[in-house]
């Protein structure tokens, strides 16, 4: 029987998680479970995705905003600090400004304008055009935030007026908030300096150093370690981090390439089929309306299996047929197929992609992942794909 379907992903429901849960076992059973009862089978190169959530929260990988402040603390000395370039979210960001303040020190908040780094706006880009104000090189205060008319905005997802809340986080005075993009202005404030930006944090680490900071560290250099029994992450700290509770936040997960490697060799033993797995967070696409960028977490995959290493190397399909082959029917599907197999059996990328955008494996399994599991209560934590890896000439 002809094959019709190409690519299939499937959301797999599995057991609400807490910390110190088996997490290899859960996601191995919850797969067996769907397999049995809904009647499929894994297949060779078929992809395993687990959202970030579920690992951390089984490793209790939880943080306070006091192990924030510790940490802070300890690593700086001034009583005034500058904090750059965080995104503008409840989620993302508030606990960990709670956090900063918590310490006592005078906060000088820095916000890129007139969007933050992920596109949520901060201000109103007609205003400043219409006022001639140049957001590469102007400095503008609160005063000014408040007082041009129609300047401030309010977040069109969540009705939330963050530069108001991010006020409202420490006590009045201890923080102060400017808008620039321009790094080198925090100087003026303060000379040690947190880098709160996810995606430019190094380039911006970097002008600092430069321009001759006396401290310069970003949210990736906080909670590394554990502080006085919290959770941690050795490689990106605080990134990646969510609000959890009032007063805490879930990190970003860790030894994620060890539990990829697990859950591939124990569902091979299983199924005797070589599955890929990744671990996912944010998917890396972008709102078309709003032009909000979904990705706040510092990658889109955190650990994954050898096989879902580098980019596509497929040919365009459309490319080829409305350039090089007239044939129609079965001809014109003959001569893709045979074009498609010569690609592969030579395994050479191929000039054909005209049109593409080179993107990693992982980035696009894991905007696929996000997208079919969603973060609201759908109960999908893992996702199956199968056929990702197929071409037009494959069959069952």
């Amino acid at each position: 029987m002809a094959r019709r379907v190409g690519t299939i992903a499937r959301g797999i429901r599995a057991p609400l998680a807490k910390a110190g849960d088996d997490v290899i076992s859960l996601v191995i059973d919850s797969i067996k479970r769907a397999c049995k009862d809904e009647g499929f089978s894994l297949r060779n190169r078929d992809v395993i995705g687990i959202t970030e959530s579920l690992i951390a929260r089984t490793q209790g990988n939880y943080a306070s905003i006091y192990h924030i402040a510790a940490d802070v603390s300890q690593k700086t000395s001034a009583e005034e600090i500058a904090v750059l370039f965080p995104i503008i979210s409840r989620n993302r960001f508030s606990l960990i400004l709670k956090g900063i303040a918590l310490t006592g020190k005078t906060i000088h908040l820095f916000l890129n304008y007139p969007n933050d780094e992920v596109g949520n706006p901060v201000m109103d880009r007609g205003v400043l055009y219409d006022k001639d104000i140049n957001p590469y090189t102007d400095l503008l205060d609160e005063k000014d935030y408040r007082t041009i008319p129609g300047l401030a905005i309010i977040h069109p997802f969540t009705g939330v007026d963050y530069v108001e809340l991010y006020k409202s986080l420490a006590p009045k005075g201890k923080v102060n908030i400017y808008f620039s993009n321009d790094p080198k202005v925090a100087l003026n404030y303060s000379s040690e300096i947190l880098v709160a930006n996810i995606h430019e944090r190094s380039w911006t680490k970097k002008i600092l150093s430069k321009a001759g900071a006396n401290k310069v560290f970003g949210l990736d250099d906080l909670l590394t370690e554990p502080v006085n029994g919290s959770g941690y992450n050795p490689e990106y700290g605080l990134l990646g981090s969510n609000m959890a509770s009032e007063d805490k936040v879930k990190l970003f997960p860790r030894n994620c390439q060890e539990i990829c490697e697990k859950i591939q060799s124990e569902l091979k033993n299983i199924f005797g089929v070589e599955v890929e797995v990744m671990i996912y967070g944010d998917g890396a696409f972008k709102d078309p309306k709003t032009g909000i960028w979904e990705l706040a977490d510092p990658v889109v995959s955190p650990g994954f299996t050898k096989g879902l290493t580098g980019t596509p190397k497929e040919i365009k399909l459309k490319y080829v047929i409305d350039k090089e082959l007239d044939g129609k029917g079965s001809v014109l599907e003959e001569s893709v197929k045979e074009r498609i197999l010569k690609k592969k059996e030579l395994d050479i990328d191929t000039n054909e992609t005209l049109g593409t955008t080179p993107r990693m494996y992982t980035d696009l399994l894991g905007s696929l992942c996000d997208l079919t599991s969603g973060s609201g209560d759908k109960g999908t934590p893992i996702v199956l794909v199968q056929g990702y890896f197929d071409d037009y000439t494959a069959e069952w």
